[in-house]
């Protein structure tokens, strides 16, 4: 059998191996792979002292741009390998319980896809271990601006949830439960959460969509019902619907229109078929 030639087969080699239980294999594959990535990026790419990653503050340019954002060494072709390299890394990094070397891994995937968020939310997860509630807040708060998936979305909540559960805000973390339930996401820990809540005063069935609004509007959290979240649904729904799951796709769809109305999500659905439509050609 050839040895592997490619990023692609080493990382599936890499995973493999975690997946066997040889994480120090894993591990110092890994971190060849980073240091070659490192020395390629050196000598081929122009480096600036910190990427400034652009916004686009208007809702056509977040649809276009939703997947990557530009940077401006244009390395958009490097940028989806390092992400998964430095994700696997990071890994392998947890496996062998480094977890500040985990973290910097983490940190280096999320600056190949800053419009990712499963690094974002496993990164502010080992912020939290170590004991860095800012950091932690701050990755979580950053899902919203980014998520295209209501997994994510519902992880986001989550954190925030059990953030409110333990500085004594227990109605707010019923709030942030109540706007994770909205996106009926089907989330293992989003159910083990609502039954804990269940008869305490983090039940979300105590609070009114509008109190529970109000909360977490003074917490500055959108609760759900807002065209964020609104775009994450219509996204799934179009998903769905490209993959023949036409049920799945109508109660998306149903959801976005009860969150800001029908014209509204009409209007967002025309764009983001749009903007497929653009990606396509």
């Amino acid at each position: 059998m050839n040895a592997p030639t490619t990023l692609e087969e080493e990382l599936l080699r890499a995973e493999g191996l975690l997946v066997q239980g040889e994480a120090e294999t894993a591990h110092a594959l890994l971190v060849r792979m980073a240091e070659d990535a490192e020395s390629y990026v050196d000598a081929n790419c122009v480096t600036t002292d910190e990427v400034q990653w652009f916004s686009f503050p208007s809702l056509f340019e977040r649809l276009a741009y939703r997947r990557v954002e530009e940077d401006p060494r244009e390395l958009r072709d490097v940028g989806e390998p390092l992400e998964h390299l430095y994700g696997d890394l990071g890994l392998a990094e947890v496996h062998l319980g480094d977890y500040e070397a985990a973290m910097r891994a983490l940190t280096q995937a999320v600056r190949w896809n800053p419009m990712g968020c499963e690094h974002r939310l496993n990164l502010a997860d080992l912020h939290r271990i170590a004991g860095n509630m800012q950091e932690y807040l701050a990755l979580t708060y950053s899902v919203f601006e980014r998520a295209s998936d209501v997994q994510h979305l519902c992880r986001a909540f989550l954190n925030f949830a059990n953030w409110f559960a333990e500085t004594d805000k227990p109605q707010a973390a019923a709030a942030a439960l109540r706007a994770a339930r909205r996106l009926d996401a089907q989330d293992g820990s989003l159910a083990a959460a609502l039954e804990q809540a269940q008869g305490t005063d983090r039940d979300p069935d105590t609070l009114s969509d509008a109190e529970a609004h109000k909360l977490l509007a003074e917490e500055g959290l959108p609760d759900g019902a807002n065209a964020e979240i609104a775009i994450c649904l219509l996204m799934c729904a179009t998903d769905a619907a490209d993959a023949g799951q036409r049920g799945l796709a109508t109660q998306l769809t149903l959801r976005a229109r009860d969150l800001v109305g029908e014209d509204a999500a009409m209007a967002l659905l025309q764009l983001i078929r749009a903007d497929n439509t653009a990606d396509e050609v």
